[in-house]
């Protein structure tokens, strides 16, 4: 039995986790890079150490034991801090030619980061973005990324997460400025009956907020809210959408809100920027999160801006 004075054979660690993760010794194997015959190794050089099994072979399977569930719980906070610790150092070991790692959905990317990147480079011009628009949700450490703008809930487990809204994002109803000649100020019926873009779900939503009962049959919808704002631009329908995303496009003409109400739909995720937590220090990382807060507050401020402050007259 391993005393309290015998030393955990740490370099096994990391093997045992991942065989833990996959219930399968080749698939770890594959994973770390190593032979079947190493992982095997490592592990039985473990539960020999240790004096005891960790695992339940069943076939092709190995199943942790309770002392093997016990010894994860142990180990796995300390191996997730190895890994931030790692990421930190290489992160830091790059030198004069940063690069932030950024991962982000499409929508977010395209209809706002995007278009805000000149004011990023002038404030950060040694500091490159690299921007990786993607609809699955990518593990940070495992693919090298240092931050992500995710829509959810969270909690995201090992990472760091700060809501970038104190508030749900009202969704809006958009159309092209040729929609808004004819629909501008118009009743909800109006509206039902033109081309709709996106999910029935929300728009069902919409109307019933509206005190109308329909049943919405879309013309089109996307996996993507970039390509329905897109297709809005060019008149295909309305959209119903973040008021966020079509910031730009309002702003600019390209797209009109056809309606003063809007819906809070739950589906409707707040941004969160995520990180690991060892990186929340590192500069490129603060810069980011810094200039994030400062470019959303200034788009709260142009589609929100402040009433003029009324003057009393002076007798």
């Amino acid at each position: 039995m391993l005393t309290s004075m015998a030393r955990l054979p740490l370099h096994t660690l990391p093997a045992f986790r991942t065989v833990a993760q996959l219930q399968n010794l080749r698939a770890a194997a594959e994973t770390l890079h190593l032979t079947h015959s190493a992982v095997s190794q490592q592990i039985r050089s473990l539960e020999e150490q240790l004096g005891f099994e960790l695992f339940d072979r069943r076939g092709r399977r190995v199943v942790l034991n309770p002392a093997g569930e016990a010894l994860l719980r142990s180990v796995e906070p300390a191996l997730a801090q190895i890994d931030d610790g790692v990421q930190a150092a290489a992160a830091a070991a790059s030198g004069s030619a940063q690069r932030l790692r950024i991962t982000t959905l499409p929508s977010f990317a395209q209809r706002w980061l995007l278009p805000r990147m000149g004011r990023w480079r002038e404030r950060h011009p040694q500091l490159a973005l690299e921007i990786d628009a993607s609809q699955q949700l990518i593990d940070l450490q495992r693919d090298g990324f240092h931050a992500a703008v995710r829509s959810g809930r969270g909690p995201w487990p090992g990472l760091e997460a700060e809501r970038l809204f104190d508030a749900p994002m009202p969704m809006i109803v958009v159309g092209s400025p040729a929609a808004a000649r004819r629909l501008l100020g118009a009743q909800p019926q109006a509206l039902a009956r033109e081309p709709l873009l996106g999910d029935a779900e929300p728009w069902d939503r919409w109307f019933a907020a509206a005190g109308l009962r329909t049943h919405v049959t879309p013309v089109a919808s996307f996996n993507d809210a970039g390509l329905m704002l897109q297709a809005a631009e060019q008149n295909i329908g309305l959209a119903l959408c973040r008021e966020l995303l079509a910031a730009d496009a309002l702003c600019d003409g390209r797209l009109v809100k056809l309606s003063t109400l809007s819906v809070f739909y739950e589906q409707a995720y707040t941004y969160h920027l995520v990180y690991p937590p060892a990186l929340r220090e590192w500069a490129p990382v603060a810069q980011f999160r810094r200039w994030l807060h400062e470019e959303l507050d200034l788009s709260r401020k142009t589609l929100h801006p402040a009433p003029p402050k009324s003057r009393r007259s002076v007798s």
